[in-house]
């Protein structure tokens, strides 16, 4: 089930529900194959949610175990597939790694499935995802342009080129082993920031920004700030894409995407 914030409300039991089933089959899977052989270590993407309730910033690994529990059922899911990573490991010695990317923009991904619009102005959302979003609603000529709240809510905005890399590495290095990481670039930016050079890189310098703030959703984390400091220590990895130059990738796809109706 791919989409944004609005499936955290949308869909609260069945992310819980479906996403439980899909991990234990996965781990049975896991430990099935290990005993024969056939299966060396099992790498869980997790999810910058598990620290939905943080109170320390920038956030270490290990506070998923000392902050208060995610609010949102898509949050406490991920955390459960930690959960399922440690208990096959101190019960069958299954050996894991976990990663945590943070806030992935790219392309490739379209239009989320679901029963009803969600609408944002004039605009109907695509994924409720903030960056292909927010370039849909620029594109298609919104002015002023919705932000969901006041537009402070903190983010890493991470190029999936560079999480592909940390992936990559955390599967091959000897470090990663039974070990836990977040993937992040550095660099904090707000919404409203995000939102303001999404406009210029459309529209140019000459025409103004204009923003309303639309009402937030529950479960719209106002901070996420990560540290990255684990990974770049005991992996050697940094996320190192700016986020301007993501958006020239970026920008340019979407535009594609909203010609042929795809979003």
């Amino acid at each position: 089930m791919i989409g944004g914030i609005s499936y955290f409300h949308e869909f609260a039991y069945d992310l819980l529900a479906e996403n439980e089933r899909i991990c234990a089959a996965t781990f049975d899977a896991a430990l099935a194959a290990r005993r024969i052989g056939r299966l060396e270590r099992i790498t869980v993407v997790s999810s910058s949610m598990v620290f939905e309730s943080a109170e320390v910033f920038p956030t270490p690994e290990g506070a998923e175990q000392t902050s208060p529990p995610p609010r949102s059922t898509y949050g406490f899911q991920k955390l459960a597939v930690e959960y399922f990573a440690r208990g096959a490991h101190e019960q069958y010695s299954l050996p894991y790694t976990i990663v945590r990317p943070f806030n992935c923009v790219g392309v490739g991904e379209r239009r989320a499935l679901r029963d009803h619009d969600v609408m944002s102005g004039n605009v109907k959302l695509a994924m409720s995802h903030v960056v292909p979003d927010l370039c849909q609603k620029v594109l298609k000529g919104q002015d002023p342009l919705h932000i969901l709240g006041e537009g402070n809510q903190v983010r890493h905005y991470t190029y999936g080129g560079d999480l592909a890399r940390g992936i990559r590495i955390c599967l091959e290095h000897p470090a990663a082993l039974n070990e836990d990481f977040n993937l992040s670039t550095a660099t904090s930016t707000t919404v409203l920031e995000l939102a303001e050079l999404i406009w210029r890189k459309i529209h140019g310098p000459a025409r103004p920004f204009r923003y309303v703030p639309d009402a937030p959703f529950k479960y719209d984390v106002q901070k996420r700030v990560p540290s990255v400091e684990k990974a770049k220590q005991r992996l050697g990895f940094e996320a190192t894409t700016p986020l301007d130059t993501v958006l020239d990738e970026v920008i340019p796809w979407i535009t594609t995407q909203v010609k042929a109706g795809l979003i």
